[in-house]
């Protein structure tokens, strides 16, 4: 007997398709019912991906271990006892020896209940640091998270943390950027907004902030910068003390007067809160003038030259965000300095006996003025192992090596050239310009190609026609390197002196043809590393003050410093074989005495403000200026009549604390001769001076060159070329009068008619006329042994020169 047929549309059972059919739907359906999907399982890509299931439970399991470990670490934590920074410890500064430099002094607290402090200056803290601190939650995750994504897509490193998170890191934890300690920030703040007071976390915070100038808790500030108790200070005070806290040391504007356009900005963030926030009147926000805080008044501890050295380091330190300010003032480190004990000592020492000791301050008022800062460097590490800041920290706190108020004068000259080198560059008609190109070097003679019009004075108003590069570089002649700056390419000058290592940010760092004549106003530090850069062949080393810093067991990481080639060894080397010859022939001879082969450029300010000489041995690079400054009300000054002088150059004075300091430094060591890879035609003298006795006239602007003369260097200064070498014997008669001078070489030949006339060579100024920096009043006033030194050499000039507005 046959089996029945199926029924009309049965499909028969197969054993190996499960219930529901080939698509695992119901029987007849095409494809299965719901759930067949993830009953027969998921192909391809999707299989990748979870459920919603499964995704719902993963978020579900995720938000209750966030939970468990928000209630845990709540439970778990709990408020510990004031930290060290509570009652910070002080910082150990040592030489490279590991000998102890300074202490940074003791913790200077006084605390202060909240109803002594004005309200406004509490207000003007909250508009500060944070404006809704009576309304929100003692944390704020939403501006934690948006702190953490500002930062890590660098729009720069933001805390996010409220008042009472920062109030938790100073009294009870520490500065340290650490996991673990946000973490213990977050749940301590959490359990203190529950159980204290909005009063009681506020007096805690002004109490414990760090406002700089060593001063902890707003009464110490306000007695640190202001002289008068918290309970005294106006509303603009108490918003300047609130703009201190962002950045303590930085916006110290006294301190740090660089960065007083920061500071004012953020004053005016702090008032402008103010005034959203309704607590201060728009017309009183109006009439808010900024209030200027007085001097700072140094720790005996930091006397003498230790309080400028403490800064210098501790300003490297926060600059270069090796320790943040805060973190570095909780204090306990030890930071070994690379500065050497023996050197420091031989800088003060030459100082001293150089230019200090002659001071006479009752006998003549122009000696109050007088200020002194340098640095030195090694070219090959770049470690400062000396700086001078001034006279003492105590007495005068501003560090002359590190301000940014002077302008650096004819010290920038020697950067023009290496830029020509680096950059192959020609002059106008085509010439390439190397040591031995002719320029014309007329008193304001006009620049030719360039957009603006200037036609720069030489110092001494004196007209040397034409003359080679290196022959400028020895005098100093404005005409011919302002000339050079524009056939460089003015951009290209100051990217070869960024690169040389003065700072992008540097203050009047203004592209022009002025810039040849070192109208910025770099630091002395900033300008010894440049010209370390030139002594080590073109390589950069960044400087550095730091040998080690350590905390304990914990050694502090410090950045790294690759050397970079930052111009080539031929256009270092080359602009150095110049400046040798400024040494040996030039300005600069004073450096002689320090018994070494020396490459070095003098300079002198606007008005007179500034004298410096920058220099350097193969092996050791020092910068040294001389500065005026009004002791009491902090105007810059001229320096006429310093020293019983009538003028003071780079070739005088600071020359001769080079020459002292450089020898003793050295001692013991054997002189060390420069090795040189000169530009192709850079060693090549220039054509013999047959054509001496005829010079060619030529038009000031002519572009057509004419064989150089050579004018009569300087004898130096006052030493060197004053009343003894540089009177009747150099500058009198003999050497600038008839013979030198007179008729042959400053009279009636180079000086007569033709360059000098009788009034610039002939009789008014004597023989040469040379003006400038040396033998300049040789002839008539040098005949009774007053002249020989020269305006920018340091001599003893026949009569007072009238201030000049232009730049050596």
């Amino acid at each position: 007997m046959s089996d029945q047929s199926p029924p009309a549309g049965w499909t028969p059972r197969d054993p190996d398709t499960p219930p529901g059919g080939p698509g695992g739907g119901p029987p007849g359906g095409p494809g299965g019912g719901p759930g067949a999907e993830d009953r027969r399982g998921r192909t391809g890509r999707r299989r990748l991906l979870p459920t919603w299931r499964t995704a719902l439970g993963a978020v579900l399991l995720l938000a209750l271990l966030v939970g468990g470990g928000l209630v845990a670490g709540y439970l778990l934590v709990d408020i510990p006892p004031a930290n060290a920074a509570a009652t910070a410890q002080s910082n150990v500064y040592l030489y490279s020896d590991g000998s102890q430099l300074a202490r940074d002094g003791e913790v200077n607290r006084v605390n202060v209940p909240l109803s002594q402090i004005p309200l406004t200056v509490q207000e003007a803290v909250l508009a500060a640091e944070d404006r809704d601190f009576y309304s929100e939650r003692a944390v704020d995750p939403k501006a934690m998270v948006r702190a953490a994504w500002n930062t890590a897509t660098g729009k720069g490193t933001q805390s996010g943390s409220t008042i009472t998170q920062q109030y938790v890191k100073n009294y009870y934890l520490g500065q340290e950027q650490t996991i673990k300690r946000k973490a213990k920030e977050f749940f301590i703040a959490i359990k203190l907004g529950r159980e204290k007071s909005k009063a009681y976390i506020l007096e805690g915070y002004l109490n414990t902030s760090y406002f700089g100038r060593n001063a902890y808790g707003i009464q110490a500030a306000s007695q640190a910068y202001y002289g008068k108790d918290v309970g005294s200070l106006t509303t603009a005070e108490g918003a300047y003390l609130a703009t201190l806290l962002n950045s303590p040391s930085a916006f110290d504007v006294v301190s740090h007067p660089q960065s007083r356009a920061r500071a004012l900005a953020r004053w005016n963030y702090v008032l402008d809160g103010m005034v959203k926030k309704g607590w201060l009147p728009a017309a009183e926000r109006a009439a808010t003038q900024f209030p200027e805080p007085g001097k700072v008044r140094a720790a005996a501890g930091l006397s003498g030259q230790r309080g400028y050295l403490v800064e210098a380091v501790k300003g490297f330190i926060l600059d270069r965000e090796i320790l943040d300010d805060k973190t570095l003032a909780e204090g306990g480190y030890r930071i070994r300095t690379t500065i050497d004990r023996r050197r420091q000592a031989d800088f003060v020492e030459a100082v001293d006996d150089q230019m200090l000791s002659r001071l006479d301050p009752q006998a003549r008022t122009a000696d109050r003025v007088v200020r002194a800062g340098g640095v030195s460097i090694d070219p090959a590490t770049g470690k400062v192992v000396a700086m001078y800041g001034g006279v003492d920290y105590t007495r005068q706190y501003v560090n002359n090596a590190t301000r940014h108020d002077y302008q650096v004068a004819s010290t920038f000259k020697p950067f023009v050239f290496a830029a020509a080198v680096e950059n192959g560059s020609r002059t106008q008609d085509g010439r390439r310009i190397t040591p031995n190109t002719v320029y014309n070097g007329d008193n304001k003679r006009p620049v030719v190609g360039g957009r603006i019009r200037f036609a720069p004075e030489n110092e001494g108003q004196v007209s040397y026609g034409n003359i080679t590069v290196t022959t400028a570089t020895d005098l100093s002649v404005n005409a011919v390197y302002a000339q050079m700056a524009v056939d460089v390419g003015t951009a290209k000058v100051k990217k070869t002196a960024i690169d040389l290592g003065i700072p992008q940010d540097t203050p009047n760092f203004v592209v022009g043809p002025a810039m040849a004549l070192g109208t910025l106003q770099a630091s002395v530090l900033d300008m010894t590393q440049a010209y370390a850069t030139l002594a080590d062949h073109g390589r950069r080393t960044p400087y550095t003050f730091l040998e080690e810093i350590a905390k304990g067991d914990d050694t502090v990481p410090l950045p790294e410093r690759t050397p970079v080639q930052a111009i080539s060894r031929e256009a270092a080397d080359t602009t150095t074989s110049m400046l040798v010859s400024v040494v040996d022939n030039g300005t600069g001879t004073a450096a002689l005495a320090a018994g070494h082969p020396a490459a070095g450029k003098t300079g002198t300010g606007e008005l007179d403000r500034s004298a410096w000489f920058a220099a350097y041995t193969p092996n050791l690079v020092t910068v040294v200026a001389m500065m005026g400054q009004d002791p009491d009300t902090g105007t810059l000054e001229s320096l006429y009549g310093a020293l019983g002088e009538p003028r003071i150059g780079g070739g005088g004075y600071p020359a001769r604390i080079w020459a002292s300091y450089t020898k003793t430094a050295l001692e013991g060591t054997d002189p060390v001769d420069f090795d040189l890879e000169l530009q192709p035609g850079a060693a090549q003298l220039p054509p013999p001076p047959s054509w001496q006795s005829q010079p060619p006239q030529e038009t000031p602007g002519d572009d057509t060159p004419s064989p150089p003369r050579r004018p009569t260097p300087p004898s130096g200064g006052q030493d060197n070329g004053g009343q003894g070498d540089g009177g009747r014997t150099q500058g009198g008669r003999d050497n600038a009068g008839q013979d030198g001078g007179g008729r042959n070489s400053g009279g009636q030949t180079q000086g007569g008619q033709d360059t000098a006339g009788r009034t610039q060579g002939g009789q008014d100024d004597g023989g040469t006329g040379q003006g400038d920096e040396g033998g300049t009043t040789a002839g008539t006033q040098g005949g009774t042994g007053t002249g020989g030194g020269g305006w920018d050499g340091g001599g003893t000039f026949g009569g007072p020169r009238p201030p000049s507005a232009f730049l050596e």
